[in-house]
């Protein structure tokens, strides 16, 4: 009798566990969709005071390169750190093009939908140095850093693209570290024409950096890992890591198909990288910890969790296409 019951407990368990996963599946495939790309109006355009109306359009990664390196800086609720990355990057940058005048290059600051002075800041940079080299893109709603990445990287001029924290945490200087790395897998002459991603990497730090955490945040970090791992990407060691430069190609090839706009989206862009055999190099680079992260570790570790999953699950019922025809905007 005992045994009855516990098979028969077993036969409606698997039942009701199979009945989920078709469930499961026929919603992902019948909630399919495409990357959302649509924009208000008023995110098409920077402030300029030299413009009759006081704004101008801003190109799309679908027109020519015009510089040979876009910064895409992510800032929500940042007017207390971006100064800080701003004089960092700036101070670097220019340097670079006072040694080689050739050299060109721009910043866009994504303010995404920030409720302090962040456009204020990053417009004062703006002022000073020209709307050729900073430019700033108010987000009307907060879209998450993944959509504040790619809404800059859509609007990017650069042969290279790049988006950097803008808490400042990784010394911005090593940046010549990943277009090296770049460089040694592409033809400097049609560099915006090939596919190649870098990313910086504080994996070389872990051990350090295991010492000064609690157990749960060690935890939690190992936890990300193994699902990363088993879930979506293989044989990058930092996928989270806010130092990723891009050819142009790549750029609009992985940002056109992006569907994450939280946490995971580099896990996303990864994925898809690996998709289309895409080569990735890794990068060490020097990172500090900032002080001021409105980041809190339990909550997204468990939005990052469900987004692995729900990446995972919908490329794998077809839900979420990869789409190697790029689209025009």
């Amino acid at each position: 009798m005992w045994l009855i019951c516990c098979w028969s407990f077993a036969v409606f368990l698997a039942i009701v566990l199979a009945s989920f996963v078709v469930v499961l599946t026929l919603y992902l495939y019948l909630t399919k969709s495409d990357p959302d790309l649509s924009f208000h109006d008023d995110e098409n355009y920077f402030i300029s005071r030299s413009s009759k109306d006081g704004r101008v359009q801003f190109p799309t990664i679908d027109s020519p390169p015009e510089v040979d390196l876009s910064v895409i800086v992510p800032a929500y609720n940042e007017e207390s750190r971006l100064p800080q990355m701003m004089d960092e990057a700036l101070e670097y940058l220019t340097a670079r093009q006072k040694s080689n005048p050739d050299f060109l290059y721009e910043i866009i600051v994504v303010d995404d939908g920030s409720t302090d002075s962040t456009s204020k800041v990053a417009l004062e940079y703006s002022e000073k140095y020209g709307t050729n080299r900073v430019r700033v893109l108010t987000q009307v709603k907060n879209r998450g850093k993944g959509g504040a990445v790619r809404m800059g990287m859509l609007r990017g001029r650069g042969r290279m693209l790049m988006f950097a924290d803008a808490d400042g945490a990784t010394k911005f200087s090593d940046i010549q570290k990943l277009e090296e790395s770049l460089q040694r897998q592409t033809s400097q002459k049609n560099l915006e024409d090939e596919m190649v991603v870098v990313c910086g990497s504080r994996a070389h730090l872990e051990k350090d950096s295991i010492a000064q955490r609690s157990i749960i945040r060690t935890f939690l970090m190992y936890g990300f890992h193994f699902l990363v791992w088993f879930l979506c990407v293989h044989g990058i060691h930092d996928t989270q890591c806010g130092f990723k430069l891009f050819t142009r190609s790549a750029a609009r090839l992985l940002f056109y198909n992006l569907h994450i706009h939280r946490w995971a989206f580099d896990v996303e862009l990864l994925h898809i990288a690996q998709h289309f055999s895409i080569p990735i190099a890794e990068v060490a680079v020097n990172w500090t910890e900032i002080p001021g992260s409105k980041l809190s570790p339990l909550q997204a570790s468990l939005q990052m969790a469900r987004d692995l999953f729900m990446i995972r699950l919908r490329y794998l019922t077809g839900s979420w296409k990869m789409n190697y025809k790029m689209k025009k905007q």
